[in-house]
């Protein structure tokens, strides 16, 4: 008891000493985020020059083709980021002393920053053009990542599951990618069958299976879990679960629809 005590107090020095006390990297991250979310023009600059169809898309589908390279832009930074703190760094290693639920660094924090930025402008966009870049479904999901990457981010608390959930981005680029191909004409074609099994393996994996590990692993802190203040301890189970039920959801859609796909070509 009096270890976990002792743990507490650190916990609540460190946030208080090194993290609350310097606001200045995770706002200036999240700025740095809505900046390269630039990379909307960037897609559309490089589709006017090497796709001779995005001029004759309709308006929406080409604010939706921007929209889309924007978001795999992001997937494939958080998704690289995620990996390399949570394989290649000591930082949420069993090696470490104290709870895994309130270690951070400069570089997590910053990175969670940054991923604020986009779902803060991507959020805006959904809004603005409700609901032609994506329903109701797409609002809570991006409310929820957005709100708990946040709190994250502020309060250096769950980090470790926050990037755990993370890992999830991995997805995004090839959904973009399944959409670019059919909004272009390819759905018959021979990538359109090749990402569509890569989508379906990725989800598999880094959407089903990832998040019961960490579900596993909530159950084998949760001492540490406790420790957490009341509403990131809240966010720690409710955000994985309404993301893992609706992850659910969608996956038995891209299931029907891989195998109506498959049928086609056999």
């Amino acid at each position: 008891m009096a270890t976990m005590t002792a743990y507490k107090y650190q916990a609540q020095a460190l946030m208080r000493d090194y993290l609350l006390a310097d606001l200045l990297v995770p706002y200036t991250s999240v700025l740095f985020g809505i900046v390269l979310c630039k990379a909307y023009d960037f897609t559309r600059i490089l589709s006017s020059f090497y796709f001779k169809g995005y001029t004759l898309l309709t308006k929406i589908q080409r604010i939706e083709w921007n929209n889309r390279g924007m978001s795999s832009a992001h997937a494939i930074f958080i998704t690289a980021v995620s990996l390399y703190i949570v394989t290649s760094t000591d930082l949420f290693s069993d090696c470490v002393k104290g709870p895994i639920t309130f270690r951070n660094s400069i570089i997590s924090t910053s990175a969670l920053g940054v991923s604020v930025g986009y779902f803060i402008t991507d959020l805006e966009m959904i809004f603005w053009l409700y609901p032609s870049l994506g329903g109701m479904e797409y609002v809570l999901h991006h409310t929820l990542s957005l709100v708990a990457i946040a709190y994250t981010m502020l309060s250096g608390e769950g980090q470790f599951y926050t990037y755990m959930v993370l890992i999830s981005e991995t997805t995004t680029p090839e959904i973009n990618l399944r959409w670019f191909l059919d909004t272009a004409g390819l759905k018959k074609s021979s990538a359109y069958l090749v990402n569509g099994i890569l989508m379906f393996v990725a989800w598999l994996v880094a959407r089903i299976f990832l998040f019961m590990y960490v579900f596993y692993h909530i159950y084998l802190h949760y001492s540490q879990i406790m420790q957490m203040h009341a509403f990131g301890y809240y966010l720690t189970f409710v955000v994985p679960s309404v993301l893992f039920v609706m992850n659910t959801m969608w996956f038995m859609k891209i299931l029907k629809g891989v195998m109506k796909t498959l049928a086609k070509w056999s």
